[in-house]
């Protein structure tokens, strides 16, 4: 289905320019805002409402407000998808969003969602906003500031004349808007605009479903149909992936592109880096580069400034719970199933299962014990060396099987091994994807035994 996102490099643009957009590298930015809703493999975590989550570097995310929406449409359909924040030209920011709550992607809406908010921390006049009469969807709005027009484009995907196409409405303030026009049209079904503004050239980022490939296109102008024969990449993935976001860093010469995988069965976001947005080249990173949000589905990502990033963490707080990530399995997390503690890819159903409360030891507090969040009583500990899920009897043996020390990772001094508190010579390790304790030697040892502690 759907999926999108603005973005907007600051470089040699004005500054009213770089301040507007996604990911603005304007000045005084030094962080990022990501908004998504929620999809989980067996629905457990649908929730079509507006997440946040922020990042000081645009790759590790930390969720807010424990992984639950900050803002609920109120009218509609009540739910929404493919949410996007924009910092606007006169300070604050601007929330659209696809009117949608589910996956009924027959049903006609000719509205989106919009808010506006002063600061993130707080979300006000709410309103849907119509931009056609069409007898079609309004998916994954965008919004993108036009210098020449004096006015904010808002970009969004639409299907008349049998086949979807991008449509853009002009705006001073995003509550009234102009009549609609074809904005771009390559001649094959297209989804999901991303518009990057600046850097010498104009970037828009979309989903062809005459490939299944993402693809870039580039204007000197932003205006209409001025992208249609633009495309200049050869297409960065094929299969199930939409919902390109184009990043710049806000410091150097290196742009993400991030895409969403079509299925919450597969449902999990990749990431692409280029030193250069004008060369076709974009490189995969791998899953140790980046950790998504719990559950992200369709994101949009906004610079914001250091200030910002610290004020949406006092405003919404960040999780009590943790996921570890293998290190040698980087798309694996630790989790407990039936009871035994294992790693296994991420996504999966009860994606509670991953989540770990971190407290002081139970037999020492220089230790930690992973206590479980969806079992509370139930902490891990080892039997004959082997890692599972058990309720505290409140033994000197159980708090001594339940305690483990940090200390550096064993194959990696960024991330963070687990040395068994009664077993010293023995660390926390993966084995056949079984967590057990075990003495390590060898650099497979040491890859199996380290970990990294995100959210």
């Amino acid at each position: 289905m759907l999926q999108r996102r603005t973005l907007l490099a600051g470089g040699l643009a004005s500054l009213a320019l770089a301040r507007t957009g996604i990911a603005a590298a304007a000045p005084g930015d030094s962080a990022y805002v990501m908004g998504y809703f929620t999809e989980s493999p067996n629905k457990v975590a649908d929730r079509y409402a507006l997440h946040l989550a922020v990042s000081p570097d645009g790759l590790q995310w930390t969720p807010l407000n424990q992984g639950n929406p900050v803002a609920i449409p109120t009218a509609g359909t009540g739910g929404l998808r493919d949410p996007f924040i924009m910092r606007k030209q006169n300070g604050g920011f601007v929330v659209l969003a696809t009117d949608l709550t589910g996956t009924d992607f027959t049903r006609q809406n000719q509205y989106i969602h919009a808010w506006d908010s002063a600061d993130l921390r707080s979300f006000t006049g709410y309103r849907r906003l119509k931009l056609h009469s069409m007898p079609t969807h309004t998916w994954a709005p965008e919004a993108f500031w036009d210098a020449a027009r004096g006015q904010y484009g808002i970009l969004y995907s639409a299907n008349s004349g049998g086949r979807d196409a991008f449509y853009v409405n002009y705006t001073t303030d995003f509550v009234t808007v102009s009549a609609p026009q074809l904005f771009f049209d390559p001649g094959f079904n297209v989804l999901d605009a991303t518009m990057h503004v600046g850097n010498g050239a104009n970037y828009l980022y979309y989903k062809s479903f005459a490939d299944g490939r993402l693809y870039g296109a580039r204007s000197s102008t932003l205006n209409p149909r001025s992208f249609d024969r633009g495309t200049y990449t050869s297409g960065v993935v094929s299969g199930g992936i939409e919902a390109p976001i184009v990043v710049k860093a806000h410091n150097r010469n290196e742009w993400w592109l991030w895409g969403d995988s079509f299925s919450p069965v597969n449902g999990e976001l990749y990431a692409w880096r280029s030193g250069d947005i004008n060369a076709n080249s974009w490189t995969p990173l791998t899953k140790a580069q980046y950790t998504q949000p719990l559950n992200a589905k369709h994101p949009t990502i906004c610079g914001i400034t250091a200030t910002e990033h610290a004020d949406l963490l006092s405003r919404w707080g960040a999780p009590t719970w943790n996921r570890i990530k293998s290190y040698n399995f980087p798309d694996h997390l630790i989790r407990h199933a039936n009871n035994a503690a294992r790693i296994d890819p991420y996504p999966f159903d009860p994606y509670q299962d991953s989540q770990w409360r971190l407290v002081p030891g139970l037999a020492s507090s220089a230790g930690v014990s992973f206590r479980s969040v969806n079992f509370p009583d139930r902490y891990l500990r080892h039997v004959n060396y082997a890692l599972t899920l058990a309720a505290n009897d409140g033994s000197s043996a159980f708090a001594a099987d339940a305690t483990f020390h940090r200390v550096t990772g064993l194959a990696d001094p960024g991330w963070t091994s687990f040395r068994s508190h009664n077993f010293p010579d023995r660390y926390l390790r993966h084995s056949g994807y079984v967590l057990r304790i075990d003495p390590v030697s060898t650099t497979t040892d040491r890859a199996d035994a380290t970990f990294q502690i995100g959210h």
